[in-house]
């Protein structure tokens, strides 16, 4: 399937836990409100946090109340970002990234995914080393997006790469570049299906068996956890 079709494939399993992404989505606007003002023209975080809550057909008065928890005018948890890294089946390379207001709770709960799916929780640093911090925009192929326009328009709003997959335009660019790059194509008329700052591994592993059913285990263990914001992973399903 590869990384983007897991991607793909992801994204239509959360769509089926609406009500959970919702509570994700909620704490993410919560916390970029809080660190950054209540104002998105003035705050990417909460700009990008937005517009992936609206991607995911979060109604406005969630989104609102969300982001009067972050600037104060609604009381609200002390959340904290952490992330964690370890090692799925077979070694597989595994990042996950949270938002907690109870440090201890989260940890056993990440620890416990791990070990329940045939992996185990590392040290901070085990694995990270193995993937680039990139910005990620999946823009799905249709009859009318030009790929050589698209493609001009990315790289002149500053992309670092772009490329033609089975089903998607991947375009990749800095951490730093990500929300100019994205904001210019919107304006230009180009949705995403995907878009977002993500770790991109530098090599992919491949599992089969049972292996393959205890990969999706862990995922859907991490997913199913309201702390868990994103999980990264270097797996490559074969089929």
């Amino acid at each position: 399937m590869g990384r983007i079709g897991n991607i793909i494939d992801r994204k239509s399993k959360q769509d089926s836990k609406r009500a959970k992404i919702y509570t994700k989505m909620a704490r993410l606007i919560t916390v970029a409100a809080r660190q950054g003002g209540g104002d998105p023209e003035y705050n990417a975080n909460l700009k990008n946090a937005i517009d992936k809550a609206k991607a995911s057909n979060m109604p406005n008065d969630n989104i609102d109340r969300a982001i009067k928890k972050g600037t104060g005018e609604a009381g609200g948890d002390n959340f904290e970002h952490i992330t964690y890294e370890g090692y799925g089946p077979n070694g597989v390379a595994v990042i996950v990234e949270v938002l907690t207001d109870n440090r201890n709770r989260t940890a056993g709960d990440v620890r416990h995914a791990f070990d329940k799916s045939g992996g185990n929780l590392g040290t901070s640093g085990c694995v990270s080393f193995m993937f680039d911090r990139k910005g990620q925009m999946l823009i799905e192929k249709e009859d009318s997006i030009d790929e050589e326009t698209l493609m001009m328009a990315a790289l002149e709003a500053g992309a670092e790469d772009f490329t033609s997959e089975e089903e998607v335009f991947q375009i990749i660019t800095s951490p730093e570049d990500f929300a100019t790059v994205k904001d210019t194509l919107l304006s230009e008329g180009y949705n995403f299906l995907n878009a977002d700052v993500v770790y991109i591994p530098q090599t992919e592993a491949t599992l089969q068996g049972d292996d393959v059913k205890k990969m999706n285990k862990l995922i859907d263990m991490l997913e199913d956890n309201d702390d868990v914001q994103e999980v990264h992973h270097n797996w490559n399903e074969v089929e």
